[in-house]
């Protein structure tokens, strides 16, 4: 196991305040697309600046004042995605409502006019949609969203879909039972979410960052006090003054006939009533600092050092031409001088962990510019200085042309991939910018108006522009600036005085940017092309086999799913199972430093600048047993990836910066990794998992110290010096007859030695018997618990199925049993895991969050579950939860490029037919209670189990 730059992003992505949204589970929200728009737009808007709405959206209000937007789109096929938005969330509480915008999201899965108690998500599930995973809400400091994906091609189904938003919008009905038995989910929540050094924290810095505002003291998650104690009366008072139709929104995207739509929505919503004397909606904001905050906070259990500063203005909200154009610029200024701190992270020595400077959205109806460092041990002003240094480079020499040219090649790059894509664009991604419109008033013109734009003004933004914006962005008004470290290194933490200073040197002795470019061809000759010796195609799944004369295998699926996407995967058997364990910590970091290290005569810096205004993607990797290439590209930069991909077989560079880069990050997050009880407690799994085999387990600075840049190079040329046992599965908008010169040339030039190589089984799996550990790490009063069971397993298309229909049984039941009955976990979950590579393997994990005193309660409640299904097997209702449920994501999986790519990997490597997905629908059939009991029984025996515990510390 290693750590890598993306560990690093992901780790402290957290630490930029987003709203503090709170679900009823948690689950990424898609990420906002660019949308699809007719060419023809308003001449009188075009007069006045006003940006136009994509006329593809029906948008409108009732007269009782609610909003909607109706869209037709048919990606994917015979699905919807409907939301409901209210204006409503933590801010405008009461002081004894606090935390009831949140608890009021989860009452509405509790019981409404139509759906009483749970019988909404029994509804659903037998409809075909996962709680959690599909079925969702959140609540954030100014509204509160819930979201449903349902099927169209069941016209009851889809009409019983916008019944249930309007029975969220106004016919809840805070059952008093249902009530106090959703207190304990709530808490659970808090437990999963908080209770741990983040939210610690965010009690010290949250009154400084938001100047003590209304958003400091309405935390959406509320206080535990009021949770537990709160009167019905108090959350009906909260629903009855927000929840209604001038607060909120209607959106629906989808496969269906949008006047019909309409219709609907005026028939389920438009009886709703506003009350009488209605409150006023209070709109907040965030006062301004008046010179700079400083708050310096500190934990135990903290594991990094980081400073933020944050330079508030006022929110900018895109509603005119003016406005949008000053979003791209703001747009390229992001990324280019995010690019600069990203070339500190290839020095030999970074001077930080991560850096980050960007400005955008914060919260308060504010802006702000906001520069990240977190900081190795006990370099805290390197770390600032360094990252505040480049905007201050900006301000005072500004960027390089060739900079803001690549920039712009980017950005056009973006809109015109949305562009290609428009009639291809999944539902989803239209509803943040409708939500947004009406949220706050943005404009969403859609994508042939936003693509137009772009080409048409791009080209206007000129240099001085983007250099004026530093010096716009910076300032020591209205600033925060917050220091966050572990209790450790309290005494070695700065003053504030210290602080400020350190900001203000930052940008002494500075020299200009330089910006080293070549242009040099990645390829200086082209290789002798190989040719294709046997092709065999599959009708069924739309396939062709491809042999090229170096025994290379190639399947191509031409598919329509996207219009410009094409997914490349390829792969051979070895990987590190082949290194010796003195030489495995080098071979294991090989496809990470390689990977990053450039090819043939170009450096990562270089090479990320030559494939500017490209859409190419391409990583090698290697894993325990395997090695391969991971790409994605166009139809147009094919080509591009094609020779990307022989110069990693062919020309791989080693770069002793990326090494030392590597090796000096993992060591510094190495050393503080014990203050934190989460990963201690997954470093336990690990061990333990692994048999304490070094290879599973965590790296350690010593392994580290003995790795060689030199061992990790030779691993990495040996694994992809012979082609003739690759596969390569290439999926999306191409055909065979196009591919063909490109396979031949760049796929079919590769060495070969024939040397038939293949992974050896170094049986690392988990000990046999029962096992218990417990951890006891961390101060706050919270546990984590995982049931681990494990053994062989006998890959085949049966068990497999089984084994997913167990999992799924098996996770209903438990959110029944754990989460709704008992009222102690707000999210258990359940994961089934098998393998047939290196040998027939499964594992079946649970795992909860909950309160230490209810850590023994919980399992023996988890265990009599699973007993049941033992006895008895599942119920006929539940085999037809899973059945309907997996039919339709089956569905739609067939519809998608990624998925092929995964799955044609996969049977591959594992010999299975892959023609078996046609027969997967059919065969669910074969999901019976005695088949569940019979693989409970088999799986879930329990002479292989293994418990893990993480406790607070014993005081």
């Amino acid at each position: 196991m290693n750590f890598t730059r993306k560990f690093l992003l992901t780790a402290f992505s957290f630490l930029i305040i987003s709203g503090g949204a709170f679900a009823q589970q948690i689950k990424k929200k898609p990420a906002a697309g660019q949308k699809a728009k007719p060419a023809a737009q308003s001449a009188q808007k075009a007069e006045t600046g006003i940006l136009p709405m994509d006329a593809d959206v029906l948008t409108g209000k009732l007269p009782n004042g609610l909003t909607y937007y109706i869209r037709k789109n048919t990606e994917p096929k015979n699905r919807a995605v409907l939301y409901l938005v209210t204006k409503a969330g933590s801010v405008l509480e009461e002081d004894n409502q606090q935390g009831l915008a949140h608890f009021t999201e989860h009452m509405a899965f509790n019981g409404t006019r139509d759906y009483p108690k749970n019988e909404l998500v029994n509804y659903l599930q037998k409809s075909g949609v996962k709680f959690g995973a599909d079925l969702n809400a959140y609540t954030s400091f100014d509204e509160t969203v819930y979201q449903l994906p349902v099927p169209t091609d069941s016209d009851k189904v889809f009409a019983n879909g916008l019944n249930i938003l309007a029975n969220w919008a106004a016919y809840q009905t805070f059952d008093p039972k249902e009530i106090n038995d959703e207190r304990g989910v709530v808490l659970g929540e808090e437990l999963a979410r908080g209770k741990n050094a983040e939210e610690r924290l965010r009690y010290q810095t949250w009154p400084v960052l938001l100047n003590n505002s209304r958003y400091a003291d309405r935390l959406p998650i509320g206080k535990e006090d009021i949770i537990k104690n709160f009167q019905p009366e108090t959350i009906k008072s909260f629903y009855h003054d927000w929840y209604r139709p001038d607060l909120q929104a209607v959106i629906a995207v989808g496969d269906f006939d949008p006047t019909a739509v309409l219709s609907a929505i005026k028939y389920d919503f438009g009886s709703m009533t506003n009350p009488p004397n209605e409150k006023p909606r209070t709109y907040y904001t965030v006062p301004p600092t008046p010179g700079t905050a400083v708050k310096i906070a500190t934990d135990k259990e903290f594991p990094y050092t980081l400073a933020e500063i944050v330079v508030k203005h006022p929110e900018t909200v895109v509603r005119t031409t003016a406005d949008y154009l000053q979003s791209i610029r703001v747009q390229l200024f992001n990324q280019m001088l995010n690019d600069r701190l990203n070339e500190l992270l290839q020095k030999p020595n970074p001077p930080f962990l991560y850096g980050q400077s960007t400005y955008g959205g914060f919260t308060g109806r504010q802006d702000a510019f906001t520069t990240l460092a977190v900081a190795k041990p006990g370099e805290l002003e390197t770390a600032i200085k360094a990252a505040v240094a480049e905007t201050e480079r900006v301000r005072q020499f500004g960027f390089t042309l060739t900079e803001l040219e690549r920039a712009k090649q980017n950005a056009l790059l973006g809109v015109e991939n949305a562009y290609k894509e428009r009639d291809k664009t999944k539902s989803a991604y239209f509803v943040s910018e409708y939500q947004q419109n009406f949220l706050t008033g943005s404009r969403s013109p859609g994508i042939n108006y936003a693509y137009n734009f772009y080409v048409n003004n791009i080209g206007k933004i000129t240099l001085a522009e983007l250099n004026a914006m530093a010096g716009k962005f910076v300032s020591d008004q209205n600033r925060v600036v917050i220091v966050e470290a572990p209790d450790k290194d309290k005494d070695k933490l700065p003053t504030q005085q210290t602080l400020l200073t350190w900001i203000a040197d930052a940008g002494k002795n500075l020299k200009p940017y330089i910006d080293y470019t070549t242009d040099k061809p990645l390829l200086e000759q082209l290789p002798a092309p190989g040719k294709i010796v046997n092709s065999e195609a599959d009708s069924l799944i739309g396939t062709t086999m491809l042999t090229l004369s170096n025994g290379v295998k190639v399947v191509v699926k031409p598919t329509n799913f996207k219009n410009d996407q094409i997914l490349i995967n390829g792969y051979s058997f070895g990987g590190t199972s082949l290194a010796s364990d003195q030489d495995f910590t080098s071979a294991d970091l090989a496809s990470e430093v390689i990977g990053s290290s450039g090819v043939s005569g170009f450096s990562q810096l270089e090479l990320d600048k030559k494939l500017a205004g490209k859409e190419v993607r391409v990583s090698p990797y290697i894993s325990d047993v395997t090695e391969g290439i991971s790409a994605s590209t166009t139809p147009r930069d094919f080509e591009t990836a094609m020779q990307l991909i022989y110069l990693y077989f062919t020309k791989p560079r080693k770069d002793p910066d990326i090494w030392q880069s590597t090796i000096n990050q993992t060591k510094s997050v190495l050393s503080t990794r014990s203050l934190d009880p989460a990963s201690v407690f997954s470093d336990t799994i690990s061990a333990t998992l692994s048999n304490h085999n070094f290879r599973g387990m965590v790296v350690t600075q010593q392994q580290l110290s003995t790795a060689s840049l030199d061992k990790a190079y030779v691993f990495f040329q040996d694994r992809f010096a012979d082609a003739s046992g690759f596969v390569f599965n290439i999926v999306g908008n191409c055909d065979v007859k196009t591919l063909t010169p490109y396979l031949e040339a760049y796929l079919g030039s590769l060495p070969s030695t024939n040397s038939k190589a293949t992974y050896k089984d170094l049986a690392i799996n988990p000990p046999p018997g029962q096992i218990s550990r417990t951890v006891y790490k961390g101060i706050g009063d919270k546990s984590t618990v995982q049931l681990v069971f494990d053994g062989t397993f006998d890959y085949n298309e049966d068990n497999n199925l089984q084994m997913d229909a167990l999992e799924s049984i098996l996770q209903i039941k438990l959110n029944e049993r754990l989460r709704e009955k008992d009222g102690k976990v707000y999210s258990p979950g359940v994961k089934a895991d098998y393998k047939k590579i290196p040998e027939g393997r499964y594992t079946m994990t649970i795992y909860f969050e909950c309160a230490p005193a209810n850590v023994d309660t919980l399992i023996a409640n988890t265990m009599d579950e699973i007993n049941k299904i033992k006895q008895n097997g599942a119920t006929a209702q539940d085999i037809q939860k899973f059945a309907i449920t997996e039919a339709r994501s089956t569905q739609v999986q067939l519809k998608q490029n990624i998925f092929w790519a995964g799955y044609l990997g996969s049977t591959s490597q594992n010999q299975d037919d892959p023609d078996a997905i046609l027969r997967h629908v059919g065969d669910l059939d074969k999901v019976t209670a005695q088949s569940t009991k019979d693989a409970a029984n088999k799986y879930l025996k329990g002479d292989n189990l293994i418990k893990f515990i993480l406790l607070p510390e014993k005081k």
